[in-house]
């Protein structure tokens, strides 16, 4: 799953934070670090499935995480405007329905397609944000992905599952809008854990209708609160740290990893196997993904040199 893809940063902090020698692996090796444990939770959640239901688990996995980021930032309430509330409960909405969306579809269909097809949620936003005719040549070859990832007509995959990973892509665009939109309002991270609150909340109901009483086994509970720990807590520190010192084009491009991450998780942990022809269409879609957000950087950079990336 995915993380925050958002940040501020001065001229001089982007400048700083440009590959120079050993040090660029820092920051860099972060952020391939909270992908890398986004995709073996996920895989996790997987086998935590048969124990507690999807909707359990992305219950459980909310529940720990809010508790957690609750607990360590201490986020105050006093001194929002309604605005602020709103923002951060629109964020919250998107973050429940983003989970809920991603965990039916890996309950039904392979890790490593459900986040290729997730990831053509933040292409779109990418593309639709930019005017220029190159990047219908991206989404033209995402989409030639997609289509070879379905076998030319998705009869090899489920096709609930695959309408739930597009409904995740969209959840995932959404959640990048409002994660800026948070990140203005509230300070450090106390946006997203009460946003992250929101959606617990959100999910507990549906948690609960689905599985009952198997959320208070104490197995599930550990089992979920470690795929809160490496789906949720760990990767988003790690970013947040990397996100000091990385422009945030730069980490945007390592976000289009994330299918060959899930793919790489999915095979180890899971067994899932993909075909030569699978393999090359989530190359696609990660090339189209890596050239869409290069695209971006370089109308940016030409249009305003000396602007803050956000």
């Amino acid at each position: 799953m995915t993380t925050p893809s958002t940040t501020t940063s001065s001229p001089t902090t982007s400048a700083s934070a440009a590959p120079r020698g050993r040090g660029s692996l820092g920051p860099i090796g972060l952020v391939l670090s909270g992908g890398i444990s986004v995709q073996f939770g996920a895989a996790l959640a997987v086998n935590l499935m048969p124990r507690a239901g999807a909707l359990g688990v992305v219950t459980l996995r909310l529940l720990a995480a809010a508790v957690i980021l609750l607990l360590v930032c201490r986020p105050r309430l006093r001194g929002h405007s309604r605005t602020d509330w709103g923002t951060v409960l629109a964020f919250g909405v998107t973050l429940g329905a983003m989970n809920g969306l991603f965990y039916q579809a890996v309950d039904r269909i392979p890790l490593g397609a459900a986040v290729t097809l997730e990831v053509l949620g933040p292409l779109a936003l990418s593309v639709l944000a930019s005017r220029r005719l190159i990047n219908a040549v991206w989404a033209a070859l995402a989409l030639a992905g997609v289509f070879l990832l379905g076998g030319g007509d998705f009869g090899a995959l489920d096709p609930v599952g695959v309408a739930f990973a597009l409904g995740a892509g969209a959840m995932w665009a959404a959640y990048i809008v409002f994660s800026a939109r948070t990140g203005r309002r509230f300070p450090q991270a106390d946006g997203l854990a009460l946003a992250m609150g929101v959606g617990a909340l959100l999910m507990l109901p549906l948690g609960i209708a689905e599985s009952g009483t198997k959320l208070a086994d104490p197995v599930t509970i550990a089992l979920g609160s470690a795929v809160a720990i490496m789906s949720s807590v760990l990767p988003y520190t790690l970013e947040l740290l990397a996100l000091r010192r990385l422009p945030a084009p730069t980490f945007a491009i390592l976000m289009s990893l994330e299918p060959a991450l899930a793919a790489t998780a999915g095979f180890l942990i899971l067994g899932q196997t993909l075909s030569p022809v699978q393999a090359a269409a989530i190359a696609l879609v990660i090339g189209a993904s890596m050239g869409a957000v290069r695209t971006q950087v370089g109308r940016g950079k030409a249009a305003l040199p000396e602007a803050t990336v956000s």
